[in-house]
């Protein structure tokens, strides 16, 4: 499989063997990530006040409670950073965007109207590499330096979203993304068991064909899941990646 983004095209393999290079660095070294740029903010501020048609992925670290609650500072540091960053940088080899980081979350977004012929497909392709990084990349490094390995739930949702600008500055004001998919995102995620991607039936509906079959429909019980279609009205389906499938 071959990662795109604009300045260059990794296949598979050389982004985990990049990865863990990074990883292994901060984990044994101690040195600290170098800042990568996107274009999220000149995106972001492009389309102020106006609708766009984006995919919102939230990636959430699993039992980073009970991380930090039994590790040392430092290595709490060096762990966090690391699965955050290498996330983060998975996002920017698929021409998605980083957002922000939300503690032990990464929330991502990608224009869903792309050039690319299926957009959901793209971001399904991202999430599943960031699964192989964790697993292939950085718990190797965490496991042979006396670290907890980690997991990750991904959940993602698409929809028309607010561009807001906070103030009237327009190059420093910060601005931000409203929308009931960046929250739906999150609720979708946190229905997610370990390593699992999730996806919304928004997202499910533009994958291609033979990715659909992919996914299964997730079983939804209404005490648990009360949230409704913004179309139809319905509970609104999750599709679930299925686990016998995935090829690490």
């Amino acid at each position: 499989m071959l990662v795109h983004n604009e300045e260059k095209t990794l296949d598979s393999e050389t982004l985990i063997k990049e990865a863990q290079s990074r990883v292994s660095n901060s984990i044994i070294n101690g040195t600290e990530y170098t800042p990568f740029k996107d274009n999220s903010e000149e995106f972001l501020r492009e389309h102020v006040n106006s609708r766009v048609h984006i995919f919102v992925m939230y990636v959430d670290l699993v039992n980073s409670t009970n991380i930090t609650l039994t590790l040392p500072d430092d290595k709490v540091v060096k762990l966090i950073t690391s699965f955050a960053q290498e996330m983060a940088y998975t996002v920017t080899q698929f021409g998605g965007y980083m957002l922000k980081f939300v503690g032990d979350a990464v929330l991502a977004y990608f224009n869903a109207e792309h050039a690319l012929v299926y957009p959901a497909d793209n971001i399904v392709n991202c999430a599943k590499s960031m699964i192989r990084v964790m697993n292939e990349a950085i718990n190797p490094v965490l496991n042979a330096n006396g670290y907890p390995m980690i997991a990750a739930k991904i959940g993602i949702d698409s929809g028309e979203n607010i561009i807001v600008r906070y103030g009237s500055d327009m190059k420093k004001s910060h601005v931000d993304i409203l929308g009931a998919s960046m929250n739906m995102a999150a609720k979708i995620q946190s229905m997610a068991m370990p390593n699992q991607i999730l996806i919304g039936g928004d997202v499910y509906d533009m994958l291609h064909p033979e990715t659909q079959k992919l996914f299964k429909q997730k079983a939804l019980k209404n005490t648990k899941w009360k949230y409704h279609s913004r179309k139809t009205g319905k509970l609104y389906p999750i599709y679930a990646y299925s686990l016998d499938d995935f090829i690490a």
